[in-house]
Order: C-alpha cells, then structure tokens, then sequence
C-alpha cells in the first residue's frame, strides 16, 4: 500500500482527499495550508498550471519530516522523495534525504530544477549519494544535463545515452517519461523504450506521477524491466486520459497496448 508523509494539519481540504482516495498518511504539523494548485485544461488537451508556492517551511518541520521518513523506511520498500520544494527548504534537503535514507530502503526522486541539480552535485562526489531511482522527464533531463529538452522528448536514443551517463554516476536507474512518446527505462543491465497505447489526452495533470507509480508497481510484483516500463507506460496513459486529477483505476490500464523495443547502447558502457 502507500503511505503519504506531508506537512499538514487535520482537516486540510488536501487530507480529506487523501482519505477519500483511501491513501493513508503520516502527517506532520505544517507551517500553513497545503499549497493549492490549479491546471486549466482545454479541449485539445492542452493544459496551463498555475503553481502556488504554498507556506514557508521552517527548520523544524523539515527536521520533523526527515524524522518521519527515517521511521518509516526500514520497513518500505520505496520511499518517493516529489515535487518541488516548498520557500524556505534548501535546495540540498532532497540530496541530504537520500543520503539518510538509502541505505536504510530503495529511494526514488521525481523533481526538477535546482534541487534536481543539487542532487546530481551530491552523488557526483559520492557515488552512495545516488539514489535508486530518477524519473525525469524529457526537458528535466535536459536541463540537468544541459541539452535540449524538445529535442530529447523526440528522440528516445537520445534520452537513453543521456540517462546512461547518469547510470555511470551510481544511479540505479532513470524511468525518462516523454509526454506522447512514451518512456525511456535505463540501468545497468540494458535501456528500454515504451510506445503508448492511442490515448485521447483529456488531462496530463499527475501522468508521470502515475508513470512512476506503475514502475514501482511492477518492481514490487517482480517484473523484470520491460514489462516493468510498460506498466509505467500504461498508468501514465491511463491518466491522461482521465479528467483532471483523477487517479487511474486498474482496470483503466492497458499493458497489452504499450509496445516495449530494447535500445542500442552507443556508449559502450
């Protein structure tokens, strides 16, 4: 099952949807109401975020939410560190997490911008820094490594020898979700690319979120990595074609339509 750690306080309108989704959560007293974010959608599927940075955190809710993950991680299999950081949070606090938690249990990082690349700085001096796990997208991957991101998001051959260069640097693996052409898996062991099923976009809001969920999915039930991509694959899919934040249901995922080919390695490694 999964088990949600936030800062907030009972009766934030965000927990009663935590509890209406049945996703139980270790809440730890906030510094204000949970942020409010609010995607416009439009009917070619287009979407517009408009992103509130919510409250200032403090150094004591920080500490509070380290302490909570800490407790919680010798008996998870997965601890997902996502999302940006709230105002007030250095940009380290998701690398020193990672560095807390991954000896302890398998730690996956979905973020952007400068805490993405304070992350990489971290494991680029020491290797036990890296985590499990990234799952950029096109343009994050982009960004980090100083490529173009709409080139990437076109060109899966592209994103995997950019992820590999991650792999070599003690990364676990990198799931690169790219929008409407699929994803891209990397490890040590080979690199993968996964078509979508047709999918009518009705809303992208929580597709990656759904990716990644279905990756972790799969390695809990032991797949191995391409059908463990194509489950990632079809929970992104099934998301977008869901209206705004609704959560993919099992029976709204198609495997059977997303189509996984093995990747040439042009890197040697």
């Amino acid at each position: 099952s999964t088990f949600a750690v936030l800062p907030a306080v009972d009766g934030d309108p965000f927990c009663r949807e935590l509890d209406t989704a049945g996703i139980p959560a270790r809440l730890v007293r906030g510094d204000g109401p949970v942020r409010v974010n609010l995607a416009i959608t439009e009917p070619d599927g287009t979407t517009t975020k408009l992103n509130n940075p919510g409250p200032t955190v403090s150094a004591g809710t920080l500490d509070a939410l380290r302490d909570a993950l800490v407790a919680l991680a010798d008996r998870s299999a997965w601890i997902v560190l996502a999302g940006s950081l709230p105002p007030g949070a250095p940009a380290h606090w998701y690398a020193d997490l990672v560095a807390s938690l991954s000896a302890r249990t398998q730690v996956a990082v979905d973020t952007s911008d400068e805490p993405l690349r304070a992350l990489a700085r971290a494991f680029d001096g020491d290797r036990s820094r890296a985590p499990h796990l990234m799952k950029p997208n096109g343009h994050e991957l982009g960004a980090l490594l100083g490529l173009d991101g709409d080139a990437l998001e076109a060109d899966p051959i592209a994103v995997a020898h950019a992820a590999r260069g991650l792999i070599s640097r003690g990364v676990g693996a990198v799931l690169a979700t790219l929008g409407g052409s699929g994803a891209v898996l990397v490890t040590p062991e080979g690199q993968w690319h996964a078509a979508p099923p047709p999918t009518e976009v009705v809303s992208t809001v929580g597709a990656g979120d759904s990716s990644l969920f279905g990756y972790l999915l799969g390695d809990l039930r032991g797949l191995a990595p391409a059908p463990r991509l194509a489950l990632a694959v079809a929970y992104g899919s099934a998301a977008a074609g869901l209206p705004g934040t609704t959560i993919p249901q099992p029976t709204d995922v198609r495997t059977d339509l997303v189509t996984v080919r093995p990747l040439p390695d042009s890197t040697g490694v």
